[in-house]
């Protein structure tokens, strides 16, 4: 949205999946973003391929339920302050989501690069107020794109990768869903347990509809990219001709249809309210 460009904020939630690579000497690292161009880095210190998947959330507090279903699925989160304003309204609800999730928090300065940033300060209330230690606090330039390297390395370092089995039943958990003209209802959903193939009949846990998987993929550049399988920890989307957003709801479990006597959801989910 050209509001998020111009005053630097989300509002509608993205995925991107990053590619951390061998390159020859370098080690590339490319982002993705549904969002926006990509930006491309070099790096050295990395000795082995990663995937990294990415989810943006807005950060007002309207949007409360969906940054916590979103935080339902992931390891770890940045928690990004910018150096000029310090803590905001909406930091200390955000963080306190992410630590009941039970979260790797990594805290990171932005804007470092202006004259007013003021990182000492900002790291002090940081700790006064949300009470993170912030004695390894990652500075960085979004806009230079200085310091990132060290974010992708410390997220590498410090996040725990997935450790469930693929051999598990199918779970994956929905944190956002769209409508698209030509698609229908394309659901973003992060793989639990077990994993996910087109042509699979799958079921909604909580609202009970059942769909067949037409198209399965990843978010790469802003586009959809399919592919044949996801598995454990893998973030993607699902096209499955489901007509209404009510139908795949932010929160809800998606399993193998056949199994939903064996398969509990994922806790959290909540019924939308009317207005």
């Amino acid at each position: 949205m050209d509001i998020e460009r111009e005053r630097g904020i989300t509002i509608k939630l993205n995925t991107a999946r990053m590619d951390v690579n061998e390159n020859g000497e370098d080690h590339a690292i490319y982002f993705f973003s549904t969002s926006g161009p990509f930006s491309h880095v070099h790096m050295s210190c990395l000795l082995e391929d990663y995937v990294l998947n990415l989810i943006d959330t807005p950060g007002h507090v309207d949007f409360t339920y969906e940054v916590s279903r979103s935080l339902a699925a992931c390891e770890g989160a940045l928690l990004v302050v910018d150096a000029t304003q310090g803590v905001q309204a909406q930091t200390l609800a955000n963080v306190t989501l992410a630590l009941e999730a039970d979260l790797e928090i990594v805290p990171v300065l932005n804007k470092c690069d202006l004259p007013s940033a003021d990182p000492d300060r900002v790291c002090q209330e940081i700790e006064d107020v949300v009470g993170i230690d912030c004695s390894n606090a990652l500075q960085c330039s979004a806009k230079t794109g200085e310091g990132v390297p060290a974010i992708i390395q410390s997220i590498i370092e410090c996040v725990p990768a997935p450790t469930k089995s693929e051999q598990s039943l199918m779970r994956l958990l929905v944190f956002d869903s769209f409508y698209d003209n030509y698609r229908g209802v394309i659901a973003m959903f992060r793989v639990v347990d077990g994993s996910i193939s087109k042509g699979q009949k799958i079921r909604f846990k909580n609202s009970g509809k059942e769909f067949l998987v037409e198209e399965i993929g990843i978010m790469i550049g802003g586009a959809r990219k399919p592919v044949k399988k996801l598995g454990v920890g893998e973030v993607g989307y699902v096209c499955a001709n489901i007509k209404t957003v009510g139908d795949a709801r932010v929160g809800d479990t998606i399993i193998e249809a056949g199994t939903e006597d064996q398969v509990e959801a994922l806790p959290g989910y909540t019924e939308a309210r009317g207005a």
